[in-house]
């Protein structure tokens, strides 16, 4: 049978049983745009006058968007990419951009792609990150938040231009701006102005002087999030964001008349993969929350009718999104809802419950890492499985194995077996930047690829129908007496309690055990469980013995990474000084638990304390400190600067309120 191009372009995909007959078409004979340049010209060549952005300027002003249709974004995209060559951008130089959503980034940003690379940064680190991430990545131009749209972003990016040395620094405006336009304060060395000003001289129907980007050409650098601590700045081809785009696109059962909402920050690539991209090439239009996002108090509670005034068919998100939802009274007509993605951490099923029951929306699991462009697994409407982030994507292979901790050899694992997802596929990363110069980025992939396969570093297994079941990171798993505790297992025991909104375990040194479960939880606002209460409900909901905490912490909010996981690293950190600071004070050793240091070391914990002044004390406690850490040491000279442990790159430190332990 001769396939259409519509069913090259868009085969069925109603059934997970489909991705046979996808797959036996050969990807290269697909007909998907090559570039996301190329997206963006195919877009507006087939829906020229179709809204494709619908950008509102805050949840407030929901009724008062900005529109652009697809060939006003194509015209945008070419204005702003010849601005970028007439800086100085060429395709291997980065072009910085730091600032929360608003109408005039999504243009900037596939611009950036279509000239050089681009390098989407999140606007709330602080400017010592970004400089470190913007050095590395050898950006020269730099688009950001203008002190209208955010002052203290414009604050960053002003400090960072001139640390850099920038060539240009160039300023985004608020969505529908009112008023005049703030003056911008001049930046010793590097050139300053508005973007849409500076654009506007330039030609809006071609590229001037700039060679088109090809398939294997970098697109763009994310970071991380920092799951270490320490962001990688991960580096993906035009090939790898169009396929993964069109493979979600293709994999939702929407058509190009649904409308989708975005609220995601376009420095996530959730955000650019699954909300602009995918739309893009099925030629929907997407309605996009104003620059605070999720984070908008207005958004929960214009939120129904927001989606029945644009007729709102599909939506992503992270669990604590779906928990607030479930919440707000539905006071509007959400018949449009189809189809609701959830991902970036564990689903707990009480969010799931709640969510469906209260809006009779379904929600879909999906799985994907940076390292794998997006988006790896996805779960179908009327097929989803309890405990699964849904099903591979097509022309993705997945597959579990076992990594020899002594010689690092990998062994393939039989079908249901949990061990470490490994991928292969189209989607799987050119590597991380190591350094930039004048000819471009060198990469590495710091032993994540081997023979084409991308060491996810998350523990899973894959069930007989091909359903994955993650099982945690492989760095969070909790190692009491050589037996590996599921951190998951703890969490859904306590997120089952009414008034637990969050949960994260993580190990604590134990001289015994080598370490054991503590966990830290968020709880509703007025809520009344107290600790000890909290640590009965795990103990007895627990599956397993060793796996029951040993303490339990109700702290204000999950420190989280850049990019919205949970940082369980920061959480390790605080569980180690806690446990060190106590037993210091056991071994008569009078110590300010500030002044306890702890830091990363080689996938552990080094930790350092001041001495003390005591001799006996000073020999218990160093026998202590043998018994508790592998890398410690005492202060060298005077006692350490007050902290509990270097400053969390991504999120707020854990202020814990109160404590409950079996201790």
């Amino acid at each position: 049978m001769t396939l259409t191009p519509i069913d090259l372009l868009w085969p069925a995909h109603d059934t997970p049983a489909d991705l046979s007959a996808i797959e036996a078409v050969p990807l290269d004979q697909r007909d998907l745009p090559a570039t996301t340049y190329d997206t963006v010209l195919r877009a507006a060549r087939l829906w020229p006058d179709r809204p494709a952005l619908t950008v509102l300027p805050d949840a407030a002003r929901f009724l008062r968007p900005a529109t652009t249709t697809f060939a006003q974004l194509r015209d945008q995209v070419h204005r702003t990419a010849n601005l970028l060559r007439s800086l100085g951008v060429t395709r291997h130089a980065a072009v910085g951009l730091l600032a929360p959503n608003t109408a005039e980034l999504p243009a900037a940003l596939l611009a950036a792609q279509t000239a050089g690379i681009a390098a989407p940064v999140n606007p709330d680190l602080a400017s010592e990150h970004v400089e470190q991430l913007l050095r590395r990545g050898g950006a020269r131009v730099l688009i950001a938040a203008g002190p209208q749209l955010d002052a203290q972003v414009w604050a960053t990016a002003r400090h960072v231009a001139a640390a850099l040395r920038l060539d240009a620094l160039l300023a985004l405006a608020p969505t529908k701006a009112e008023g005049p336009v703030t003056a911008l304060e001049p930046v010793v060395g590097v050139p300053v102005g508005y973007l849409t000003e500076l654009a506007a001289s330039h030609r809006a129907d071609k590229l001037v002087d700039i060679e088109p980007p090809t398939a294997d050409d970098l697109a763009a650098y994310f970071h991380t999030g920092g799951t270490t601590g320490t962001p990688k700045l991960a580096a993906h081809t035009h090939a790898n964001e169009v396929v993964d785009a069109w493979m979600v696109a293709a994999s939702i059962p929407l058509d190009e008349n649904s409308v989708m909402f975005a609220a995601l920050p376009l420095f996530h690539v959730n955000a650019l993969i699954v909300t602009l991209l995918g739309p893009l090439l099925r030629g929907q239009q997407v309605v996009w929350a104003g620059p605070l996002g999720y984070r908008d108090p207005e958004l929960c509670v214009v939120f129904w009718k927001l989606v029945e005034h644009y007729r709102i068919a599909a939506m992503s998100g992270v669990p604590t999104v779906y928990s607030v939802l479930a919440r707000v009274p539905v006071d509007a007509d959400i018949s449009s809802m189809r189809f609701a993605a959830v991902g970036a951490s564990p689903l707990p099923p009480a969010v799931r419950e709640s969510f469906e029951k209260h809006t009779g929306i379904p929600l879909c699991e999906g799985y994907g890492l940076t390292e794998a462009t997006c988006a790896s697994a996805l779960g179908l409407p009327g097929h989803t499985r309890p405990g699964a982030v849904g099903r591979r994507l097509s022309y993705q292979q997945l597959k579990t194995v076992r990594i020899d901790p002594d010689t690092g050899e990998w062994h393939n694992l039989p079908q249901g077996v949990t061990g470490v997802l490994a991928i292969s596929g189209p989607v799987v990363f050119a590597g991380y930047v190591a350094e930039h110069s004048a000819h471009g980025p060198r990469l590495e992939t710091a032993g994540k690829i081997r023979d084409g396969w991308l060491d996810t570093g998350d523990l899973a297994r894959i069930d007989a129908d091909g359903f994955i079941h993650l099982a945690g990171r492989a760095k969070d798993l909790i190692i009491r007496g050589g037996h590996n505790i599921d951190p998951a297992a703890i969490e859904d025991a306590l997120l089952t309690h009414p008034e637990v909104t969050a949960a994260a375990a993580v190990g604590r040194p134990d001289p015994h055990a080598g370490e054991v479960p503590v966990v830290y939880v968020t709880l509703t606002p007025g809520a009344e469980a107290d600790p000890v209460e909290l640590l009965t409900w795990a103990t007895e909901r627990v599956g397993e013995r060793a796996a029951a905490p040993r303490e339990v912490l109700v702290i204000d909010a999950i420190p989280l990474t850049a990019v919205g996981k949970p940082y369980k690293l920061g959480l390790r950190l605080d569980a180690t000084r806690r446990a060190v600071h106590a037993e210091l004070a056991a071994q008569g050793a009078d110590c300010d638990p500030e002044r306890i240091v702890c830091r990363p070391h080689d996938g552990g914990v080094n930790v350092t304390v001041p001495a003390p002044a005591d001799e006996a004390v000073r020999r218990r406690a160093t026998a202590a400190l043998d018994r508790y850490v592998l890398n410690w040491q005492y202060a060298p000279g005077p006692s350490p600067e007050p902290g509990r442990s270097d400053p969390l790159p991504d999120g707020p430190e854990p202020s814990p309120l109160r404590t409950g332990s079996t201790s």
